[in-house]
C-alpha cells in the first residue's frame, strides 16, 4: 500500500489511508487540518508558506495516477485525532520510608515506652495473623505510634534516655531472675521436689531414651567386673574390653544428655529449637570412642608386644567374658527392635534407617553393643590361644583387633552425624511428592529452586520460590466480593484521583488475597506431610 517516489533527492512518502502525507525533507514541517503549519528547525523561518495543494502536488510527482482536487479538500479538512496517554506521576519514597508500616502491640509498648491505654486512641487496624492459631489481630501504624510517643515523651531525646532506663532495668531483672532460679533449685534439693515429672525425664521411660539408659546400666555393670578381671588377670584384652565398656558408658551418658537436650523448647536465640543436640552428642561420643576406646586398645596391645608378660589364670575372665556376652546381646537386641519399630513406621529398611542415622542416640548404641559383642568374641579367642599355646603375642593381638573394631565404628559414628549437622536433602522420592502437591494446585504457576533440607529426627525445613498465577489469585479474590457493588464502584471514577483510590484499595486486598494462598499452601504441605514443619514459600 506504501508508495515511494525520488525527485531531486529527497525521498517522499505517500500513505494510503485517511493521514495527511507527511515529506521528509531538510525542513521538518507538521500541518493541521485547517491549512496552517509550524516550522521546526527551518533554516529560513521567513520563508514563504506553502499551501496544501503545493505540498501534495509536490508529494505526488511521478504518480500517474492523481486524485482529483475535491478528493484532495475533503481529505485535508479531516481533522487529526492525538491520543496523549496519562501517566500517574511517580512518587519518591525516599531510601527510608515506614509511614505505612504496621507494628503490634507489644512492640509499640515495648519500642516506643507506651501504655496500654495509649494506643486506646490511635487507629486499630485488623490484618491477616501470620500465626496458625489465629486469624486475624489488630495492628497500629507506625507514624501514628511514634506521633504518639513524641506527644507522651516530648522529644525524641527524652525517648532515647527512657529506652537506655528500661534496657538497664531489663539486664538487671535478667540477672536477679538467674539468681532466684539457682536460689529455687537449692531449695528444691533440699526440700525436696513435689513437681510432677517432667516431659524430659518422661523420655528415657520410651523410644531411644529407654535404650540408652539400660545400655548406660548394663555397661556400667560390665566395667566394674572386667576391671575386676584385668587386675586379677594382667590380661591386656580384658584392660580393653574393661576400657570399651567404660568408653561405651561415658559415651552413652553423654547420649542421655544429648536426649534432655534436645527436647528443650524453641526461644528467639534457637528459633527452630535444640532437636540436633542429639546428633551433637552422638558426634562426640564416636571421638570419644576412637580417642579413648580405639587408642588406649591400640596403646596397650603395643606395649604388651614390645613388653610381654606371663598371664595369670584366665578362668575368671572368661566368667566375666561370658557374662558380658549376655548382657550386652541383651542390650543389642533391645536397641535392634527400637530401630526395626522405627524403620517401619518410617517406610525404610532396617539399613537405610542405620545408614541415614535418623535416630543417632540408638545408632550409637546399637554399634556400640555390635562391637561390643565382637569385641568379646575377638578377646575371648586370642585369650584362648595365649592360655593354649603360653604365648602372650596374641593377647596382645586382640587388644590391637578390639581397637580397629572401636576405630571403625567411631569412624562410622562420625561420619553419618558430620553429614546430618551439615543439613542434607531428604530423599528425592519425598522431595518429589513436596513439589507436585504444590505444582498440583491451580494457583501455583511454576516452581523454582526447590530445597528441603533434613533438619534431623523426622524434620524437614522446605523452600521453594513459587510464580503464581495472578489471573488465579485475582478471581478467588472476586469471588468473595460482591460484583454488582464492585460494578457500581467501577462506573463512579470518572476522574484520575477516583480511578488510583480505587486501584489502591483493590490492590491491597487482592496482595492480601495472596498472602491467603501461601498460607494455605503452606498449611497443607504440613498437614499432607508430618515431616515438614518449616514451610517458606518465596513470591517469585
Amino acid at each position: 500500500g506504501w508508495q515511494a517516489s525520488m525527485k531531486s533527492g529527497n525521498l517522499s512518502y505517500i500513505l494510503p489511508c485517511n493521514r495527511l502525507p507527511v515529506q521528509l525533507m531538510s525542513q521538518v514541517r507538521v500541518y493541521t487540518s485547517n491549512g496552517q503549519k509550524k516550522d521546526l528547525g527551518s533554516e529560513d523561518a521567513n520563508k514563504k508558506m506553502q499551501t496544501p495543494d503545493e505540498t501534495l502536488h509536490k508529494a505526488g510527482t511521478g504518480r500517474q495516477d492523481t486524485s482529483s482536487t475535491g478528493q484532495k479538500q475533503s481529505f485535508l479538512k479531516e481533522p487529526i485525532q492525538v491520543k496523549v496517554k496519562a501517566v500517574l506521576k511517580k512518587r519518591d519514597y525516599g531510601p527510608k520510608y515506614t509511614q505505612n508500616n504496621f507494628i503490634t502491640g507489644v512492640r509499640a509498648i515495648n519500642e516506643f515506652c507506651l501504655k496500654s491505654s495509649d494506643l486506646d486512641q490511635l487507629r486499630k487496624i485488623k490484618r491477616r495473623s501470620p500465626h496458625d492459631d489465629t486469624e486475624t489481630f489488630t495492628v497500629y501504624l507506625r507514624s501514628d505510634v511514634e506521633a504518639k510517643s513524641l506527644e507522651v515523651w516530648g522529644s525524641p531525646e527524652a525517648l532515647a534516655r527512657e529506652r537506655k532506663r528500661r534496657k538497664e532495668a531489663e539486664i538487671k531483672y535478667r540477672e536477679n531472675l538467674f539468681r532466684n532460679q539457682r536460689l529455687l533449685r537449692e531449695y528444691r534439693e533440699f526440700f525436696g521436689n513435689t513437681k510432677p515429672r517432667s516431659s524430659a525425664a518422661a523420655m528415657f521411660f520410651k523410644g531411644p531414651g529407654k535404650v540408652v539408659m539400660v545400655a548406660i546400666c548394663i555397661n556400667g555393670l560390665n566395667f566394674f567386673f572386667k576391671l575386676l578381671a584385668w587386675v586379677y588377670t594382667g590380661s591386656a584384652s580384658m584392660f580393653s574390653e574393661a576400657i570399651h565398656s567404660l568408653a561405651d558408658t561415658c559415651n552413652q551418658a553423654l547420649l542421655a544428655l544429648g536426649i534432655s537436650q534436645s527436647a528443650r523448647t524453641p526461644d528467639p536465640s534457637h528459633p527452630y529449637g535444640f532437636t540436633n543436640m542429639r546428633y551433637i552428642a552422638s558426634l562426640i561420643s564416636g571421638v570419644g570412642i576412637f580417642m579413648m576406646g580405639a587408642g588406649l586398645s591400640w596403646y596397650h596391645g603395643i606395649i604388651g608386644l614390645l613388653h610381654p608378660h606371663p598371664i595369670e589364670s584366665l578362668l575368671w575372665a572368661y566368667c566375666i567374658l561370658a557374662g558380658s556376652l549376655v548382657s550386652e546381646g541383651a542390650t543389642l537386641l533391645v536397641a535392634i527392635n527400637e530401630i526395626r519399630r522405627s524403620a517401619r513406621a518410617k517406610g525404610l529398611s532396617f539399613y537405610q534407617y542405620v545408614v541415614q542415622s535418623r535416630d543417632p542416640s540408638t545408632n550409637v548404641v546399637l554399634l556400640e553393643d555390635a562391637a561390643a559383642v565382637l569385641s568379646v568374641a575377638v578377646a575371648a579367642t586370642c585369650m584362648g590361644l595365649t592360655s593354649l599355646t603360653g604365648n602372650p603375642y596374641y593377647d596382645s593381638v586382640g587388644s590391637l583387633g578390639v581397637g580397629t573394631l572401636l576405630g571403625t565404628v567411631s569412624a562410622f559414628l562420625i561420619y553419618t552425624n558430620t553429614e546430618a549437622l551439615l543439613g542434607r536433602s531428604i530423599q528425592p522420592e519425598q522431595l518429589q511428592r513436596l513439589t507436585e502437591l504444590l505444582e498440583s494446585d491451580p494457583v501455583v504457576r511454576a516452581i523454582h529452586d526447590v530445597k528441603a533440607t533434613d533438619m534431623g529426627m523426622s524434620k524437614v525445613r522446605f523452600k521453594a520460590e513459587v510464580d503464581f498465577d495472578g489471573r488465579v489469585v485475582t478471581r478467588s479474590y472476586l469471588e468473595k466480593q460482591d460484583i454488582e457493588q464492585l460494578l457500581q464502584e467501577i462506573q463512579q471514577v470518572k476522574t484520575l484521583e477516583e480511578l488510583e483510590a480505587f486501584m489502591l484499595k483493590h490492590g491491597e486486598n487482592i496482595i492480601d488475597t495472596l498472602g491467603a494462598e501461601v498460607d494455605r499452601l503452606e498449611k497443607d504441605l504440613k498437614q499432607r506431610n508430618p515431616d515438614v514443619r518449616h514451610v517458606d514459600l518465596e513470591i517469585l
